[in-house]
């Protein structure tokens, strides 16, 4: 039997794993202005489509994907998936910015 402490230390703890995202919390500026740095921003909007489709489109469409799934599609780039326009590879990207990108369109691209 467990006593109420125990209890609530464990509740506590899961809550923050599961806010941090198993690994680290996400830094919503901080992803925001890697986007803006890395040119994603002249063809992507959180909320409206661009060149390319609204990155709330983009985490409803790939609600539970891995982040290092749609990570690799990012460097990789694409075409055909949300229309005719392709997006470019963004192969200078390193993997680390490119899955917390993908972390943080997943998220809905939250500020902060």
């Amino acid at each position: 039997m467990t006593s109420h402490k125990t209890t609530i230390a464990l509740a506590a703890l899961a809550g923050g794993l599961l806010m941090a995202g198993g690994a680290h919390a996400l830094d919503g500026a901080a992803a925001k202005a890697l986007a803006t740095k890395s040119a994603c921003m002249a063809c992507h909007a959180v909320d409206k489509k661009l060149v390319g489709p609204a990155y709330k489109d983009v985490a409803a469409k790939y609600k539970g994907m891995d982040a290092a799934k749609l990570a690799a599609s990012i460097k990789a780039g694409g075409a055909g998936k949300w229309g005719p326009v392709p997006m470019p590879a963004q192969a200078a990207l390193s993997d680390a910015d490119a899955k917390t990108l993908a972390a943080w369109i997943l998220a809905g691209a939250p500020d902060k």
